[in-house]
């Protein structure tokens, strides 16, 4: 929906002199408190050069709101950082970040796809990004878990779920507008992993406000995704108290071999690529990877079957009921992203713990559980508290509140109502949202997302396509990579959707130069469906790249 100029009382009211909306203040001015808004301190506003990393002339614009005091006794803020092009194309993108924010990330506009000089920036458009309202180094003495002690702070947890992205929202249109002279055509918000989180939070509690939005592998049900990092890390530690060593590379490969043999050709093109995951997870039986007598390559282990079911189920708690969600198997099993997450990363200083043994266990210990529990900083504590959670017992307190924290994780992290979807707020307002999600995803389950998708369809019988579109992408893991056409562009879709009426379809891909995973893909291209349309073999088998493919 394209938004109309305020008229000269409305801006009166929002305490706005009608002449300073339209007239364009050059960038240093933006600097003077004459031009800031109401709170807010700008600590650098400067005229930027194009460069190798940022290839358009910008303004850069670096602010903050007020300190406050939180009960931790830490002094937070929401730091953020506004980048304004020379060459404005009147559109604005709201950056949201991923992990535990706790970082200004500089205001690109990442558009998600494996091309990463591809940015809402470089296209144009004016970009803001914030730390979530906390400085993630403010607890050195924390070690590892530092990044994740905001959670000791009630507000803090509040302004990571969403009360940052309200709070700064308003303050970036007043100053994109004050910059231009010019009102904000169309807003967009763009974000993966807990940065989706957020897209989708927006969409529940901001349904006025984004024209559209980009949410990529979202992590909405955070809180109980990490309950499936303690349930993994005890999986893997049944099979080898070293978990990096529960699976080899080769025993990974072995999984995605299986899964590729079994339903590679479901989807009616054997290609390699797996379209059909709804088809391959009653097909693919991991129990057919099992060793026979004597044999010890190219198949798992008992126990290490055991392991994978036991991480597939999802966690459940003591009456049997699920906690998260359940997995799929896919080919991206095989990639160094899901061995990074799972089983083993490359960073020293973390002594090659996997990202949930270690960002995974501070998260759970301190931000998704209340009250929140001090934790061991080193990697040993952390993949220890994980070892030790009682998943069936403490998995309940993702979801309880006290007298100091009166907002559970589910409330302050979860989108309002994600179990029962309805987004009327947002559809009425003509608000389009486009999703994407890998197949082979470490972190949140693709399972959980399509859910989502499922429920809000019921209940919009059967039309929740006209104005939020869900795409599953075989063999990607946690973001654009893996064994998978990474080489996509859903932003353009997304917006010719929300400027134009123009409603997506199927979505072309290739494979960029660096994702070396997707070799035995090189030289082909690929069509992404909107679900539940399956990515088949086109009517002419004679085609090339993305033409031999149909959505049905």
């Amino acid at each position: 929906m394209k938004h109309v100029h305020l008229t000269a009382a409305a801006l009166l009211l929002l305490g706005l002199d009608p002449s300073a909306a339209r007239a364009a203040i050059a960038c240093a001015d933006l600097a003077k408190t004459e031009n800031t808004p109401a709170d807010v301190t700008i600590t650098e506003a400067v005229e930027t050069l194009p460069s190798e990393e940022v290839s358009v002339a910008h303004c850069l614009i670096r602010g903050k709101t007020p300190d406050r005091q939180g009960i931790d006794g830490k002094t937070y803020a929401i730091r953020f950082e506004l980048r304004l092009p020379v060459e404005w194309n009147e559109r604005f993108v709201h950056q949201f970040n991923g992990g535990n924010d706790g970082a200004v990330v500089p205001a690109l506009g990442p558009l998600l796809g494996g091309r990463k000089s591809d940015t809402a920036l470089a296209r144009g458009y004016a970009v803001v990004s914030s730390d979530a309202g906390h400085d993630g180094k403010a607890n050195p003495d924390r070690g590892l878990a530092g990044g994740a002690a905001f959670g000791f702070d009630p507000q803090a947890r509040r302004d990571y779920g969403y009360g940052a992205v309200a709070t700064l929202q308003p303050i970036a249109e007043q100053i994109v507008e004050k910059h231009y002279g010019k009102p904000i055509a169309y807003r967009y918000g763009i974000g993966s992993s807990n940065g989706g989180r957020h897209g989708m939070m927006a969409a529940e509690r901001m349904p006025e406000v984004f024209d559209g939005l980009l949410v990529g592998y979202p992590g909405f049900n955070l809180p109980k995704a990490a309950i499936q990092h303690a349930l993994d890390i005890q999986a893997w530690s049944t099979v080898d108290p070293d978990i990096a060593k529960a699976f080899s590379r080769d025993d990974l490969k072995t999984v995605a071999d299986g899964v590729l043999a079994a339903c590679d050709s479901l989807d009616g093109v054997p290609d390699g690529i797996v379209a059909d995951a709804d088809a391959c997870e009653t097909t693919f039986k991991i129990e057919t990877l099992a060793c026979a007598s004597g044999a010890n390559t190219g198949c798992l282990r008992t126990e290490q079957i055991e392991a994978l079911k036991t991480s597939i189920a999802g966690p459940r708690d003591a009456e049997g009921r699920a906690l998260y969600t359940h997995w799929i198997f896919d080919t991206g099993i095989a990639s160094s992203n899901w061995r990074t997450w799972k089983l083993e990363s490359p960073i020293e200083p973390w002594a090659k713990r996997p990202i949930i043994g270690v960002m995974g266990a501070a998260s759970l210990a301190q931000v998704f559980t209340t009250p929140p529990t001090e934790v061991g900083g080193t990697p040993d504590e952390l993949i220890a508290f994980l070892r030790d959670f009682d998943v069936a017992r403490d998995g309940a307190r993702i979801a309880a509140a006290d007298e100091t924290f009166t907002e559970s994780a589910m409330d302050f992290m979860v989108p309002p109502g994600a179990d029962n979807p309805r987004l009327d707020a947002f559809r009425e307002a003509g608000h389009k949202m486009l999703v994407f999600h890998g197949n082979s995803d470490p972190v949140f389950s693709v399972v959980d997302t399509v859910d989502w998708y499922k429920k809000l369809d019921a209940n919009h019988d059967g039309r929740a396509s006209d104005f939020v579109k869900l795409y599953r992408i075989p063999g990607m893991p946690h973001g654009a990579s893996g064994p998978s056409f990474n080489d996509f562009d859903f932003f353009t879709p997304l917006v010719d959707w929300v400027e134009q009426g123009k409603a997506p379809s199927g979505v072309a891909a290739g494979i960029t130069e660096d994702n070396t995973e997707a070799a035995s893909l090189e030289g082909t291209r690929f069509l992404y469906c909107p679900y539940p349309a399956v990515t088949r073999a086109g009517a002419d088998p004679a085609a090339d790249g993305e033409g031999r493919y149909t959505c049905r």
